[in-house]
């Protein structure tokens, strides 16, 4: 691959967070709606580490859960949390305390009906979320802000629910979402220019590096993620081994390959027992009770340290539900496989006006995916390896499967010229 950087990477990355927070089109003088409480509806990994936001930020937070072992279980994680950085001395004892008296911790969604934003952080099910935004539509109060943190789900759907649709945006945390820094902040088809502008003034008060995006399925990143994934699992059809996928990966720079992070993850995200998903590999590794590191035994093999090693039965399971033959790919291929289809991807979401600018997309890898910062992002690096040689591979990878059609984008930038970080069609439209 040729890798001669078009620009200084340090520079451009330092431009792109500047320019990730101008919202094109957004008045200057549009006033802001004040937020003195948030709302938060659900106490687990994620509603327990969006509160922490809040209440590390100085603002009262009333969390909701529908049991009250959930909710003791919640609370608890987050003052284990608070403590664990308290004793690394980040803070006082005394600030353990202090940001625990922000949290209300309540069992029913009426005690929300005063919150001037509710975030909305339960599992990813339409009809769940469907039924929450009904109940806040009846009782949260006038211009109350209503969030989902859907990392995937039509936000527009789930804004129809509603008769104030205006007040309704996406607001999608990472994560641990106490400790990933990255939040898209996803416009809706009637979202108002006073909501996106008090949360990406929100964003920045409790130390988010914001990016607006649009409706679309996984908003940016996680569209881009699928595609990667979504690759992968073909790389194992090929008789790629997930160690030699994730071998290509953290050569790349990323700290950790795409199944080691489905080990950490859960394999069982997304399955059910005796269900049939799109990833039969991995229903076959969770029906054997190989469900990731929890359990010790996934895609790898987990001793008592979880260090990750190479796991023969998985590689037996890989071979029974594939067929494949070992392939010889070389690291180069696999690479181009799992990296060329995310360039792809986010030239198809800037045609579709699903984000506001090419750096944008650079700004969400970087600090959501663990992208190596040397690397610039997908569309810095892009602008590296040349139009060309991406389209060689998706006009290979278009050819297995349709999904993965090259980009007219990129067939013209290929043809005439020109860079992938300047492309523009405009910005954001919903």
């Amino acid at each position: 691959m040729n890798t001669q950087h078009t620009d200084d990477v340090g520079s451009y990355i330092a431009e792109a967070y500047s320019a990730t927070w101008h919202v094109t089109g957004l008045p200057e003088d549009v006033t802001r709606r004040p937020i003195r409480s948030v709302g938060v509806i659900g106490a687990g990994t994620m509603g327990g580490g969006i509160a922490m936001n809040f209440a590390s930020a100085g603002i009262p937070v009333t969390i909701v859960e529908t049991t009250q072992d959930a909710l003791d279980r919640g609370l608890s994680v987050v003052r284990g949390n608070y403590q664990r950085s308290a004793d690394k001395g980040r803070f006082s004892q005394a600030e353990v305390d202090a940001r625990m008296a922000r949290f209300d911790g309540r069992l029913t969604m009426d005690s929300l009906a005063n919150c001037d934003l509710i975030i909305e952080a339960v599992f990813e099910d339409m009809e769940l979320k469907r039924r929450i935004f009904t109940d806040l539509d009846r009782l949260a109060k006038p211009g109350a802000i209503l969030a989902t943190n859907t990392s995937a789900l039509d936000i527009d759907e789930i804004a129809a629910m509603t008769k104030r649709p205006a007040d309704v945006i996406g607001l999608h945390f990472f994560s641990p979402a106490n400790v990933m820094k990255l939040l898209e902040i996803v416009r809706a088809r009637h979202t108002s220019d006073d909501v996106v502008a008090t949360c990406m003034a929100l964003a920045r008060g409790i130390d988010k590096i914001a990016s607006l995006v649009g409706v679309c399925p996984g908003f940016v990143g996680n569209r881009i993620h699928f595609a990667r994934k979504k690759q992968a699992y073909k790389l194992l059809y090929k008789g790629v081994m997930p160690w030699e996928a994730d071998a290509a990966l953290t050569k790349f720079g990323f700290k950790m390959g795409l199944f080691r992070a489905s080990d950490l993850a859960g394999l069982d995200i997304g399955w059910q027992k005796g269900a049939v998903t799109e990833y039969p590999v991995r229903d076959a590794l969770c029906e054997l009770g190989r469900r990731g590191q929890k359990t010790g035994a996934g895609f790898y093999d987990y001793d008592d340290a979880r260090n990750a090693v190479p796991s023969e039965l998985a590689a037996e399971v890989i071979r029974d539900v594939t067929g494949a033959e070992p392939s010889g790919m070389g690291a180069d291929e696999i690479l181009e496989t799992l990296i060329f289809p995310m360039i792809n991807e986010a030239v198809k979401i800037l045609e579709e006006n699903k984000a506001q600018r090419a750096s944008d997309i650079d700004v969400i890898w970087l600090n959501g995916y663990g992208w190596p910062a040397d690397k610039g992002g997908p569309m810095y690096y892009a602008d590296t390896v040349g139009a060309a040689a991406v389209l060689d591979r998706m006009e290979a990878l278009g050819a297995e499967d349709a999904e993965f059609e090259a980009a007219e984008t990129l067939r013209r930038l290929a043809r005439d010229g020109g860079r992938f970080v300047d492309l523009d069609f405009g910005g954001l439209k919903v």
